[in-house]
């Protein structure tokens, strides 16, 4: 026997109204479900009719925390509205360059997904002093049904492929695959000078860089930092001068492409933040930041596997042509090894149980750094300092757990003085990849 078909809602109804559930709404709570379709009833509302099992799933009795699955019909009795303190946001209409820029961009579109080609210079979201944004689009993509959302961004320079959810059930299920790292991500780039390892790993961990108010990021070696990889292979070179690379994100850092590659002494064409004027080169390149999300691939809520390519910027295009470059060489990487999820939670779990050592060694130190006269007695107590005491005067205190001086960021076993592609020795301390 077919569901039945969903009743038009009408808040003042007095008679029993029955909803199919759809595909967006797969495995959300009851509860969650009465927010986004009957907004008009509160919650108090549906927790008494669970109570007295008024509002029931295929005829039987549910409780607000249940979840509802595709295709279960749901009854809820008459009445129940209660007056709404506030209506829905009202969306601001947009220009007609704003509607045709929003238009221009969009190179996918289905029931659950948008896929945009992001230009540079726009920002993914708005912030203190940023107007223009993707985020301020999306009504340009809602016509008649939910808004859409974002489910993961790009730096403001950094253009190319970014998805946008449809439904709010298709953001849930796009969120899962980001957070999960199943999507897999594709960047091309343009670098200063030629790695010398031509398909390399990089593993350094990030954290942001005092002073900056959270805009800038760094390597940070310390035990501070968040672990961040990234695969990259040089695809084509032109002379000693740039490298074409392909680059595959294997964690979500902020700005983690950028500062790793400046990190091995290559910057990304354009990237002053991260390299500084070695980052620009002469001639008629532009200045712009070469780096582009080229291609995703991420599971879509119908089964199918979602594949999209992006194509280049015109500046980046320019660029390509001048350093006699080649798109059609640009084969993506192989598919990178998945961390066994088990594997994944003991590293995890790992990394919380240092971080709580960390935190009381620190605890300790401060007790036994404080003033005698602050300290209760306890008993009988050698003269001699304790092995957690205070430094002698006069020596300058290192920071706590820090490790011994030598290069920052250097991998065991690596070469001083690594010869860098341009031919110039490697600057003392600067790490190096990992040979795939």
């Amino acid at each position: 026997m077919s569901a039945p078909k969903e009743a038009p809602f009408d808040p003042r109804a007095d008679q029993v109204r029955q909803f199919t559930v759809g595909r967006d709404d797969d495995g959300v709570r009851l509860d969650r479900w009465f927010k986004r379709h009957l907004p008009q009833i509160g919650f108090a509302t549906v927790s008494r009719w669970a109570r007295t099992g008024q509002v029931r799933i295929d005829g039987k009795r549910a409780d607000p925390a249940d979840r509802v699955a595709t295709g279960q019909v749901i009854r809820v009795p008459p009445g129940g509205v209660e007056p709404a303190s506030s209506g829905p946001r009202a969306r601001k209409p947009l220009t007609e360059d704003q509607l045709a820029l929003a238009d221009s961009m969009v190179i996918h579109r289905d029931r659950s997904a948008i896929v945009l080609n992001k230009p540079p210079g726009l920002a993914t979201q708005g912030g203190s002093g940023t107007f223009e944004h993707v985020d301020g689009l999306l009504d340009a993509y809602a016509h008649d049904g939910p808004r859409p959302r974002l489910v993961h961004r790009l730096d403001k320079d950094t253009s190319g492929v970014l998805l946008v959810a449809a439904t709010p059930g298709s953001a849930a299920y796009f969120s899962k695959r980001f957070s999960g790292r199943s999507a897999r991500k594709i960047y091309w780039a343009l670098v200063v000078g030629i790695p010398d390892i031509k398909d390399g790993l990089i593993e350094l961990p990030l954290s942001k860089q005092p002073g900056t108010g959270g805009e800038k990021m760094m390597v940070d070696e310390s035990g501070e930092g968040q672990p961040a990889r990234t695969r990259y292979r040089v695809v084509d070179r032109a002379g000693n001068s740039a490298a074409w690379v392909e680059l595959q994100p294997l964690t979500g850092r902020t700005h983690q492409l950028r500062v790793h590659m400046a990190a091995i002494g290559h910057p990304i064409v354009g990237d002053g933040k991260y390299g500084g004027q070695a980052a620009f080169l002469t001639g008629s390149i532009s200045r712009k930041m070469h780096l582009h999300a080229r291609r995703l691939i991420i599971d879509h809520p119908d089964g199918t596997p979602l594949d999209i390519t992006a194509e280049l910027p015109d500046h980046f295009a320019a660029s390509m042509a001048q350093l006699g470059f080649d798109e059609t060489l640009g084969a993506d990487l192989a598919e990178a090894p998945r961390v066994p999820e088990k594997e994944a939670r003991k590293t995890a779990a790992k990394a919380h149980s240092k971080q709580y050592r960390k935190e009381r060694r620190g605890e300790r130190r401060k007790r036994s750094e404080a003033p005698a006269a602050n300290r209760k007695p306890t008993g009988q107590r050698s003269a001699a300092p304790g092995p957690h005491a205070g430094k002698p005067a006069g020596k300058t205190p290192g920071k706590p757990g820090a490790k011994p001086a030598g290069k920052p960021g250097a991998k065991p076993g690596a070469k001083s003085g690594a010869k860098s592609g341009t031919g110039r020795p490697a600057p003392s301390g600067r790490p190096a990849p990992r040979q795939r």
